[in-house]
């Protein structure tokens, strides 16, 4: 399971707006980009093959890889490499920035394959730091086997894990910028790389990044991301004939029924007699309803030791629904801020001692 807010631990009931929204894909969901919460699903974790939208992975790998200004040595294999292609050249040499514009803008193939040698040392390599990314993600009905999304045995996903995996790319400002390129000039290229983002370049205004696939067994398959009055929210679909309007339709549902709520600010509060610290904003997407329902509850954990700083939690719901828990300091802590919320996640998670 995923952490969206670094530290907002989900109950295991859904809380639905119980939406009438007819989508044509076999598989979708639509999330917000912030808390993960999910607004709308349609099969959403069920596996599925995934074309394309596998660049994403590629990519934001690639990305943190630092590697970004490094010039990339085109191989035989990466010019070999069937579908969509930038037409690179053997022994070629690009920076690595220019193949993830490639990769993202025009779904190269090619430029997956270079960008996996650079970055993981071979294909295979590159693969299995696909794996580790998707078990860290949370991705629990994921499985790569290649960095381009052509069909295969053991690579598949589904609509809920790819909106986890876009939501988490989308925080970094340099897989924004390239998602929500129209297009970009390689120095290696005297033309430009034009956005295959229908969605982004023509059809919805409020789109702002996304990426699109197709092979003839998965369908259609469609991520993308938009931004609205301060909401932002992640749609994915697969095998979807009319995927443009899934995407427009469900988006349009959302910003209409949703908006962001902030439920606590980072800082110290006084209650009861007692100081205690919130370690940051928490922000929700909330019904006009759901606003009027929500409740928020505070429970203290006695804890000794090292932990002693940690007072408890706050448990949010709707009406009875259970929605979220976030921690609660005593004060702001003095030991690095991941020290004290892996401890938290342990003893949640019955791993380590209250």
């Amino acid at each position: 399971m995923i952490f969206p807010l670094m530290f907002m631990v989900f109950m295991t009931e859904k809380v639905h707006a119980n939406p009438n929204i007819a989508v044509s894909a076999e598989h979708a969901v639509l999330m917000d980009a912030e808390s993960g919460r999910v607004l709308f699903e349609k099969d959403a974790y069920e596996s599925s093959l995934i074309a394309s939208t596998t660049k994403i992975m590629t990519a934001i790998i690639a990305i943190e890889s630092g590697k970004l200004d490094e010039k990339v040595k085109v191989s035989s294999r990466a010019i070999h490499t069937e579908g969509s292609s930038i037409y690179l050249t053997e022994n070629e040499k690009i920076l690595l920035k220019d193949l993830v514009y490639g990769l993202m803008l025009r779904s190269g193939n090619d430029s997956a394959v270079a960008i996996a040698e650079h970055v993981g040392g071979s294909v295979e390599g590159f693969t299995q730091m696909m794996n580790e990314k998707a078990l860290w993600l949370g991705m629990n009905d994921s499985h790569f086997e290649n960095p381009h999304g052509l069909d295969g045995e053991t690579h598949y996903s589904s609509a809920y894990d790819l909106g986890l995996l876009m939501a988490y790319a989308m925080k970094n400002e340099t897989f924004r910028e390239v998602t929500g390129s129209e297009k970009f000039l390689s120095e290696n290229r005297d033309y430009a790389w034009m956005n295959k983002n229908k969605l982004l370049t023509k059809y919805y205004e409020p789109t702002n990044g996304g990426k699109t696939g197709f092979t003839k067994r998965a369908g259609r398959t469609l991520v993308s991301s938009a931004e609205k009055d301060g909401l932002e929210l992640i749609a994915v679909t697969l095998n979807a004939p009319d995927d443009w309007n899934d995407h427009i339709n469900m988006y349009e549902w959302g910003f209409k029924n949703f908006e962001t709520v902030k439920l606590q600010s980072e800082g110290v509060i006084e209650a009861n007699g007692q100081t205690y610290y919130f370690p940051r904003d928490v922000y929700f997407p909330l019904t006009l309803n759901e606003k009027e329902s929500l409740k928020a509850s505070f429970y203290r954990y006695p804890l000794t030791g090292e932990d002693g700083n940690i007072a408890g939690i706050t448990k949010y719901s709707i009406g009875t629904t259970p929605l979220l828990e976030t921690p609660v300091w005593k004060e702001r802590p003095i030991k690095p801020f991941l020290s004290e919320l892996k401890g938290f996640m342990g003893r949640l998670m019955g791993v380590a001692p209250w």
